[in-house]
């Protein structure tokens, strides 16, 4: 009987796209754009956090975002009525996105020395799976969705640089443990910056605004553009 071949597609799909993103990363360098993906479930916030650093960051640096979504421009409209450069992208169903689409919306964006955000499709599975040419990761989880949330989708906790633990204003209301998620977190990344925030009443987003200026200073420096 004939010897069945299998090929792993997965494995390939996402091996040529770490190639792609490397190179997207290379090309970004180039170009001054230091690139964020911000990650979260639907819900937790990851727009009006993004509200809150580039109002706090109007000034200081240019900054950009890209919001993904599989359809709507609701969150484009919402970053750009406030002031805020942005484009919207549409995965037309698909869950997450890879190295060559965030290379197609920071063509439109057409930016250079700058700080980007990508705010990718809002799950904690597939975005976590896809190298998007990204310097830094970070994942917001709200308390509203639980402290298990990091041993129930570890990749996604494991390749964050930063995770946000937000709306912890309305911690009161909901069985959530600061220090159970901490030790989760760690567990799975003790290299991971954690900040307790709230952006609705603004709390913890100074401690934001500085870990971004900060890493974006030490990105610059390693780049040799400062």
């Amino acid at each position: 009987m004939e010897e069945i071949k299998i090929i792993e597609l997965k494995e390939s799909i996402l091996a040529d796209n770490d190639k792609d993103a490397e190179l997207l990363r290379k090309q970004n360098k180039d170009n001054g754009i230091f690139l964020i993906n911000l990650m979260s479930s639907p819900g937790s916030g990851k727009t009006t956090t993004l509200l809150r650093l580039a109002e706090k960051l109007k000034g200081q640096v240019n900054f950009a975002v890209m919001e993904a979504d599989i359809d709507s421009d609701t969150d484009a409209k919402t970053m750009i009525d406030a002031g805020t450069k942005c484009v919207q992208l549409h995965t037309g169903g698909m869950c997450h996105l890879d190295a060559d689409m965030t290379r197609q919306g920071l063509t439109a964006l057409q930016e250079k020395d700058s700080i980007v955000v990508l705010e990718n499709i809002g799950n904690l599975v597939c975005p976590a799976e896809y190298d998007t040419g990204a310097n830094k990761k970070i994942t917001i989880l709200s308390v509203t969705e639980g402290d298990d949330k990091p041993a129930k989708y570890p990749l996604m906790f494991s390749v964050s640089d930063l995770v946000i633990i937000n709306k912890i204003d309305a911690i009161s209301y909901f069985e959530f443990s600061t220090q159970k998620c901490t030790e989760r977190i760690r567990k799975l990344n003790p290299n991971a910056k954690i900040i307790f925030a709230s952006a609705k009443t603004g709390e913890g987003i100074d401690e934001l605004v500085g870990w971004v200026l900060s890493e974006y200073k030490k990105w610059r420096q390693d780049s040799g553009r400062d």
